[in-house]
Parts: C-alpha cells; sequence; structure tokens
C-alpha cells in the first residue's frame, strides 16, 4: 500500500493510464539580428492562440463545475499577460538573440525555480500554473501535439507527476474513475477543481514507491478520503474496496430519503443544518443535499485567481444570485478574509515571520476602508432580495466591532442618499475563533445579532498549535479540555444576551461532535455539503438530554484522551440505533 495525502473523497478501482511528463530539451539555438521581429511575430501569435484555447476551456469547465471555478483560468490568461514575465522573455530575445521557444523556456525555469524555493504553498501552486501556462505556449511554438488520453470508452485511474488545471479542465467523471499524482497540495487549483468534479484524488505519494512505479495497464485501488494507493491489488483487497464502494452507495441512496425530513432530535431539539460554500456549484450540492441555507459563504474565493479586486457590480451579482436561489433561507456571508495562507496575486502582503498572527482579515479591512466598503455595499444591495446577513472574522476587540459597524453605517447613508434598497435592520455577526474573542464573549454578545464559532483557528490559536507543521501536527486536538471550555464559555455567553450561536469550523461536521454541540444547546451548524445528512441521520436518533448527561462527564475528563473515548463509547452506542424517519 502507498501512502499519500487524501485529496478529495471517494474509492475508485480501476486499470492505470499513467500520463506523459513532456520535459522540453532545446538547443541554444541562436537567432540573426534581422529575425528579431520574426521571433516576435512567432511569441505574439503564440500567446494569442494561447490565450483563446484557455478561454475556450473556461466557458466549456462553467457548464461543468460552475462559474467561480471556471475562473482560475483568469490566472492562466493573467500569467500571459504579465509584463514581469512578458519582459523577462523579450528580453532574451532581444538581447540574448535566442529564439522564441527558448527565451520562453528560460523565463518559465527561472519564474518556477524562484516560486519553488519559497517556504509558501500557494506560492508554489502558482510555480505550477506558470510552468502549466508556459508550456501551453511552447506546444505553439514548437508545433507540439497535445498529450491526448485514452480515445477508448473503457473508464481509467489517471497517474501524473503533477496535474494542471488546464489538463483536468479535458476530463470527465464519466471516464476518469480516480487520479493519483506524485506532488501537490490540498489546496492546489487541481485539487479543488477534483472536489468539484467530484473525482477521487491521492496526491504526493512521490518517493513513496518501492520497487517498480506505476505503469499503463496496472490495476489500481485508491481510497481519496484515507490517500492510500493500492498497485496490484489481492484478490481479498478488490473484494474488500468493492463492497466498500457498495455500502457507500448504499448509504448515499438511504441518506437521500431524509433530504426533506426536519433536523430535530427526539426530545424535540431543533438544529440548523446548513452548508459552508465558497461558490454557486456548492450551493447547488448543498441545496440537493438537505442545506437548511448558507451558514458561511466564503468571499475570498471571489478575489482569487484574477488581475484585480472584483468590482461592488461583481460581487452584487454573486450575492444577489444565492440569496435567490436560497429562496428565503439564510444566508451568511462572511466579509473578506484574506492573509495567513491565503493570498491575491494583485494584492501585495508585508513579509511576516507569521502571517497567521499577522496583517489579516478584518485587519486588513479596517486598514483598507474603501475596500472593505464596496464589499459592505454589495452584501447590502443584496439583502434586499433574501436573508442576508453580514459576518465579520478574526475579531479580537469590541473597537474592532464598533469601526467596522460605523462603516457599515456609512455605506448605508450612501445608499439611502442613492435611492439603493436594501434590509435596514440586517443582521452583523461576528466569528468566534480567538480566545481573546471567548474571554470578550459577553461584551461581544452586546455589539452584534450572532455568534458563529469558527474552530479551525480557534483550537489552533488556543492550543499555539500549526496544524500544517508535520512536526507539531499530532498536538492539534480540537477535544482538548481547554478547546471544550472555550466553547461552552462561548455558547453560555450568547444565550445568556439571547443572540443565535453557530458554528462553521470543521468540528461542526465531525460527527463525533455532534452531542456536545446539543448539550451545549448550539442553534446552527454549518458544514461542507457532503456532512449535512449524515450528521441528520445522527440527530434524528439522539436526545438532547441524554447529550448533556453525556457532557458533564467529558466536562470532567482531564485529558483528550479520555474525552474521545468518552465519545466514542456514547457514539458506538448510538451509531447501532436505526434512525427515527420523521416529518
Amino acid at each position: 500500500m502507498i501512502h499519500g495525502i487524501g485529496a478529495s473523497t471517494g474509492i475508485a478501482i480501476g486499470k492505470a493510464f499513467v500520463l506523459p511528463n513532456w520535459e522540453w530539451d532545446l538547443p541554444e539555438q541562436k537567432i540573426d539580428v534581422a529575425d528579431l521581429a520574426r521571433e516576435f511575430d512567432r511569441l505574439y501569435e503564440g500567446i494569442k492562440t494561447s490565450k483563446s484555447e484557455i478561454e475556450q476551456m473556461k466557458d466549456e469547465l462553467r457548464e461543468v463545475v460552475g462559474t467561480d471555478e471556471s475562473y482560475i483560468f483568469d490566472a492562466h490568461i493573467a500569467i500571459l499577460e504579465d509584463p514581469v514575465f512578458m519582459n523577462e522573455v523579450q528580453g532574451i530575445i532581444q538581447r540574448q538573440y535566442k529564439a522564441a521557444e527558448v527565451a520562453v523556456k528560460e523565463a518559465i525555469d527561472h519564474f518556477v525555480t524562484m516560486f519553488d524555493l519559497l517556504d509558501d504553498e500557494y506560492m508554489k501552486e502558482r510555480a505550477l500554473d506558470i510552468k502549466d501556462v508556459g508550456n501551453r505556449l511552447l506546444k505553439h511554438l514548437l508545433g507540439a501535439p497535445e498529450i491526448t488520453l485514452p480515445s477508448d470508452t473503457m473508464p481509467f485511474i489517471l497517474v501524473a507527476r503533477e496535474l494542471s488545471p488546464s489538463q483536468l479542465a479535458h476530463l470527465s467523471p464519466n471516464h476518469v474513475l480516480g487520479i493519483v499524482t506524485l506532488t501537490g497540495s490540498t489546496t492546489s487549483h487541481s485539487s479543488i477543481m477534483a472536489r468539484a468534479l467530484g473525482i477521487p484524488l491521492v496526491i504526493g505519494i512521490e518517493g513513496k514507491i518501492s520497487g517498480e512505479l506505476i505503469q499503463t495497464g496496472d490495476m489500481l485501488i485508491i481510497d481519496g478520503a484515507k490517500g492510500e494507493v493500492y498497485l496490484d491489488p489481492t484478490d481479498e483487497q478488490l473484494a474488500y474496496y468493492t463492497e466498500l464502494q457498495r455500502r457507500d452507495q448504499e448509504a448515499s441512496q438511504r441518506l437521500k430519503e431524509i433530504v426533506e425530513v426536519h433536523s430535530v432530535t427526539i426530545d424535540g431539539k431543533e438544529l440548523e443544518l446548513s452548508a459552508n460554500i465558497s461558490s454557486l456549484k456548492e450551493l447547488n450540492i448543498a441545496l440537493n443535499g438537505g442545506a437548511n441555507g448558507v451558514g458561511l459563504f466564503r468571499t475570498e474565493f471571489l478575489y482569487m485567481d484574477r488581475q484585480r479586486f472584483p468590482r461592488e457590480e461583481e460581487q452584487y451579482e454573486v450575492y444577489r444570485t444565492v440569496a435567490e436561489q436560497l429562496n428565503g433561507k439564510p444566508l451568511i456571508i462572511r466579509t473578506l478574509d484574506i492573509g495567513g495562507d491565503k493570498h491575491l496575486d494583485y494584492f501585495e502582503l508585508p513579509e511576516e515571520d507569521n502571517p497567521f498572527l499577522g496583517f489579516r482579515a478584518i485587519r486588513i479591512c479596517l486598514e483598507k476602508p474603501e475596500l472593505f466598503k464596496t464589499q459592505l455595499r454589495a452584501i447590502l444591495r443584496a439583502s434586499a432580495y433574501g436573508d442576508v446577513k453580514i459576518m465579520y472574522p478574526l475579531i479580537s476587540s469590541v473597537d474592532e466591532v464598533r469601526t467596522a459597524n460605523s462603516l457599515l453605517r456609512e455605506v448605508k447613508a450612501e445608499l439611502d442618499k442613492e435611492g439603493k434598497p436594501y434590509n435596514e435592520a440586517i443582521d452583523v455577526g461576528i466569528m468566534i475563533e480567538l480566545p481573546a474573542a471567548v474571554m470578550l464573549a459577553d461584551l461581544l454578545a452586546a455589539e452584534v445579532d450572532f455568534f458563529s464559532i469558527g474552530t479551525n483557528d480557534l483550537v489552533q490559536f488556543t492550543l499555539a498549535v500549526d496544524r500544517m507543521n508535520d512536526q507539531i501536527s499530532h498536538m492539534y486536538e480540537p477535544y482538548h479540555p481547554a478547546v471544550l471550555r472555550m466553547l461552552k464559555t462561548t455558547v453560555d455567553a450568547a444565550k445568556r444576551a439571547n443572540i443565535h450561536v453557530g458554528v462553521c469550523g470543521e468540528l461542526a461536521g465531525d460527527i463525533q461532535a455532534l452531542p456536545i454541540w446539543l448539550a451545549l444547546d448550539v442553534d446552527e451548524l454549518s458544514m461542507s455539503a457532503q456532512s449535512i445528512l449524515p450528521i441528520k441521520e445522527r440527530l434524528l436518533s439522539i436526545t438532547q438530554k441524554e447529550s448533556r448527561q453525556l457532557f458533564d462527564r467529558l466536562y470532567a475528563c482531564p485529558t483528550s484522551s479520555a474525552i474521545k473515548e468518552t465519545l466514542r463509547s456514547f457514539n458506538s452506542r448510538l451509531s447501532k440505533k436505526q434512525p427515527a424517519c420523521r416529518d
């Protein structure tokens, strides 16, 4: 068994097709000064053809995965229009008298090497984008053919060193059972697209294969959740994973039967089950999966993979469309949350020793009020079309909330003057994801209409553990006794102030944690669309009373392991129950 990283869930069983890895080996071809104009013409024609191809792929992909994911290719077009990249290519042609293809190859190598050396996962992903665009341009300059996938209709598991977004755009889930790559990250464009397409993906297996490399025609099993790849599996392994596939399909069909069932416990505790989304494609999946609304709309994805900040009208159209499609169901829009591990190519952030503790999220918005007000205008205007709410991220003080709300009042006054409609009584809330916010929860509750607990950052900051750091990632423990106390303090403050309190981090979609949320009496859980129905199924078979009795025991546990073992025992008993299907 080869253990990589699971980047898109699902099980795939089939034969491998290994994508050839083309590495261009170009001679040092010099040109005469009289040929400079011709080389520039070849370069510009290649760029024009490449841009046309990328635009076509973008249009085709939009029909499959939605508008937001298709904007990945805006970043590719931006590279071809980037003056730094083009000046580098033109300079090599003009000063060194090299052919256009040689100049492009040297420019690609220069930027890819530079980005690969940076200790920044986002910049490493951009290196793949540059290589993808550069190879497309080289293909046209050299007159090379496309790498083609098998032409027959037999589905296959694609194996590649790395997979670019433009290659992935041509893949059909009907023919590609799954994907395995030697390199990559879970946040790369290709991983995002694979999840949108519903294709199982395992990445990062380089250096973990003993013996022969995977060859075209080899039988494979991949588990996109666990990140496992089985090369030439045994009959027993094939039988086991075939049965697992069958059970997954049966479970999926069973869960569809409770899509319209009200999410309430046996003893009457109602719990809103909402979706975390970043695109219209995810919204459609969430609504089909029984989401009660959107508890977290990550708006930063509207700002990424483009050449400039989105204008007010662009944002307004997206927010309005989501609100209309929700048809009265709540929509919580989180204001811009960049910084940390989320960068914008066109907005330079300062170099920081610890960017997660630096200039990010609400701090950027308050420092750049015009940027913030543009988004607030768009959100407010969209509030005329549905139950839209505003949520500020990374709040650490009452002053931040008051300053943000002051800017919101300015925007309302502007819209009033312009005669543009909006919901004057729009709810405004904050994310509770910093220990400071927990300690101030009673004071913050007096300033806002709702809390949403962001468990990912709250766990990370409470325990001072970077979960992306392999040396200490085992210390990232959501079931730590300190985290449990943070959660109780926050919810208790919200309940005393009589404001809505939800959860939107990964722990919201963890079925093991459901009794904790019921015991604390939270109002809403917001999670990935795929988690909603499994959580609902468990909710239908549990009571709030027994969850509260369990929580008393959990609160007395001195260690994470004791909390998890107590939860495991409780949930193991519940999983044996048959869900009660109620209207």
